[in-house]
């Protein structure tokens, strides 16, 4: 084998993506049993309990989901009566989502059921290796952004 060929097991990309569908599926399956909610619900969920009120546009650049997932993700949660939709104060074709009382209850179930995964997940690395690895995935999410916008850096 040529000394320069990829080999999909050592290519980072792939590496994340396995790594990411494995955790996704982990805690898509324990939060649809417990709670009925797939992947971009609790997502937003999450974020809304995070950031309070926030529009569809900054939900797409926030959870690094597309419009339509968000959008079913949303009109999902609204028919539980999880979010509600409140006029924008400044463009009448957009709208806030936000966080029911009965939403912050179903925040508060799945939080640390949340925080215990992490916890199962990373229960082999050092505090300091927990560190370093948030900080590296922050760094090649970051690297990724600026290549998608033609950045170098």
């Amino acid at each position: 084998m040529p000394q320069d060929s990829l080999t999909l097991d050592e290519y980072m990309p792939y590496r994340l993506a396995v790594a990411s569908n494995a955790v996704s599926t982990l805690i898509a399956t324990a939060y649809e049993s417990l709670y009925g909610l797939k992947i971009p619900e609790w997502r937003l969920i999450f974020i809304l309990r995070e950031d309070g009120p926030s529009t569809q546009q900054a939900l797409v650049k926030r959870g690094g989901m597309d419009k339509v997932t968000i959008s079913r993700a949303a009109q999902s949660l609204a028919k539980r009566r999880l979010i509600t939709r409140a006029p924008h104060e400044h463009d009448g074709r957009s709208h806030h989502l936000i966080l029911t009382h009965e939403g912050e209850r179903l925040y508060a179930d799945v939080a640390p059921a949340a925080a215990e995964y992490e916890k199962i997940m990373l229960a082999d690395f050092s505090p300091e290796e927990v560190t370093q690895f948030k900080k590296l995935l922050r760094r090649v999410e970051d690297a990724a952004l600026k290549a998608q916008n033609g950045v170098e850096g």
